[in-house]
C-alpha cells in the first residue's frame, strides 16, 4: 500500500534534514523525485542519494518564476506529477512581534506559506491531468501550540494547517488530497540553534512524551503514508508525528 511505483513527486526543502529523508524514502518506494532546494549543491547531493530517477533543481520557493520553472522542468522530465511535498522553510529569527520588523515577518511568510501556495498553484494542473494526486504541507507541532520567541514560525505553520483544509475542499472533486504533516522537534541542522545537537536533545527531548527528538526517517515514513494509497480516505487532516509533544 505504501508503494509509489509509477508516481512522480516534487519535494521542496529537499537539500537536507526532513526533505532529504522524504526524497530518499519516496525514491525507495518507486517514485521519480524532483529534489528542490534554494542551495542547488544540497539538492544535487539528495538526488545522488535518492538514485537515478531523482532530479535536482535549484529553486527559491518564494519566487513565482523559480517555482513555475521548477514545476515545468519536473513535469517535462517525468511526464506526470502525482505528489507534492511543500517542505521548504527558512530559519526564522527568534523574536516577539515587538522585536520583529515587517520585512523579516514577510520573508518568513513568503517562504513557509508563499512557497506552498506557489508550488501548489503550478503543480495542481499537472495532477488533474494525471487523474489526481497528494499534496503534503510540512507544518509543525508548533502550528497548534505556541512557544516563546517563535511568533513568525508558529503563525506560518498554523497557516499551512488551515490552508490544507481549504485546499482539500477546493480540490477533492479532482481527486487531489491535501494534508499537513506536523513533526515534533527533529534531529536536523535547525536544532543547531541550541549550539549543538546534544544540547537540543537535552533542552527539547524532555518536552516530548517519548523523551527524545524525532529522526528525519520517522517523519519520512509518515510522508510516505500520506503520499501513497494507504491514506486514500484522508484529506484535510493534520498528521502529528510529534513524540507526544501536544498530548499533554
Amino acid at each position: 500500500m505504501n508503494s509509489l511505483q509509477g508516481k512522480a513527486a516534487i519535494v521542496s526543502g529537499a537539500g537536507g534534514g526532513i526533505g532529504r529523508a522524504i526524497s530518499i524514502s519516496f525514491a525507495q518506494a518507486g517514485a521519480k523525485v524532483a529534489c528542490l532546494d534554494i542551495k542547488l549543491k544540497n539538492a544535487e547531493e539528495t538526488a545522488r542519494l535518492a538514485g537515478q530517477d531523482a532530479l535536482a533543481i535549484g529553486c527559491d520557493v518564494s519566487s513565482e518564476s523559480d517555482t513555475k520553472a521548477a514545476v515545468e522542468r519536473a513535469a517535462r522530465a517525468f511526464g506526470r506529477l502525482d505528489i507534492l511535498v511543500n517542505g521548504a522553510a527558512m530559519t526564522d529569527p527568534t523574536a516577539t512581534v515587538l522585536d520583529l520588523d515587517l520585512a523579516a515577518w514577510n520573508k518568513v511568510f513568503a517562504t513557509n506559506v508563499g512557497g506552498a501556495f506557489l508550488l501548489s498553484r503550478w503543480t495542481i494542473p499537472h495532477m488533474v491531468s494525471a487523474g489526481g494526486g497528494s499534496i503534503i504541507h510540512i507544518a509543525s507541532q508548533l502550528g497548534t501550540v505556541g512557544t516563546p520567541g517563535r511568533v513568525a514560525y508558529c503563525s506560518t505553520k498554523g497557516a499551512l494547517i488551515t490552508m490544507a483544509k481549504a485546499m482539500a475542499a477546493d480540490h477533492a472533486a479532482q481527486n487531489i488530497r491535501v494534508n499537513t504533516l506536523s513533526p515534533g522537534a527533529v534531529e536536523t541542522d535547525r536544532m543547531l540553534r541550541f549550539g549543538s545537537m546534544e544540547k537540543a536533545r537535552e533542552v527539547l527531548g524532555a518536552k516530548h512524551l517519548m523523551q527524545r527528538l524525532g529522526l528525519p526517517q520517522e517523519i519520512a515514513q509518515a510522508a510516505l503514508f500520506l503520499a501513497s494509497d494507504a491514506s486514500s480516505f484522508m484529506t484535510g487532516s493534520d498528521l502529528r508525528v510529534d513524540g507526544g509533544y501536544n498530548a499533554v
